[in-house]
C-alpha cells in the first residue's frame, strides 16, 4: 500500500497529464495489441511448417503466409502507433509539469526565493522533469 505522502505525490503528477490522457490510455493499449501480434506469430509459423510444409498443403501454405504477413503488418502499425502516442503524451506531460513548476516558483515568498538558489531551480525545472518524463 502506498504510503499517504507518496498519493498526494501521484496525484499532482497525475493532474498534470491534462490534455494528453487519451494519448496515455491509448499507450498501454497499443502496446498491449502490439505483444499480442508479436506472440501470435511464432504459433502461426509453427501452424504453416506443422500442417503446410511438412504436409505438403500450398492452400494452408498461402493462407498462413498470407495471416503472417497481416499479423507483421499489424505488430508493426500498433507499435508505431505506441511509440508516437507515447511520445506525445510524455511531451505534453513534462510541458504540463514545467508550467506548473514555472507558476509555483512565481508565488514563492522571499524567504522561499532566498532558500533555493536560481541554479537548483533551474535544475529541477530541466533534469528533474526530464527524468520523470523519461519514468512516466
Amino acid at each position: 500500500m502506498l504510503e499517504k505522502g507518496k498519493k498526494k505525490m501521484i496525484k499532482k503528477l497525475v493532474s498534470c497529464i491534462g490534455e494528453y490522457k487519451k494519448e496515455t490510455i491509448l499507450t498501454p493499449i497499443f502496446v498491449g495489441i502490439e505483444c499480442f501480434f508479436d506472440v501470435i506469430i511464432p504459433f502461426l509459423m509453427a501452424y504453416l511448417i506443422d500442417y503446410g510444409i511438412n504436409k505438403g498443403n500450398e492452400k494452408v501454405i498461402i493462407y498462413i503466409g498470407l495471416l503472417l504477413v497481416v499479423c507483421s503488418f499489424l505488430a508493426i502499425y500498433t507499435g508505431v502507433k505506441s511509440g508516437d502516442c507515447a511520445a506525445f503524451a510524455t511531451a505534453g506531460f513534462a510541458k504540463n509539469l514545467r508550467k506548473k513548476i514555472y507558476y509555483n516558483v512565481q508565488d514563492f515568498s522571499f524567504q522561499n526565493i532566498d532558500k533555493f538558489s536560481t541554479s537548483s531551480i533551474i535544475t529541477r525545472h530541466t533534469t528533474d522533469i526530464n527524468n520523470i518524463q523519461m519514468a512516466f
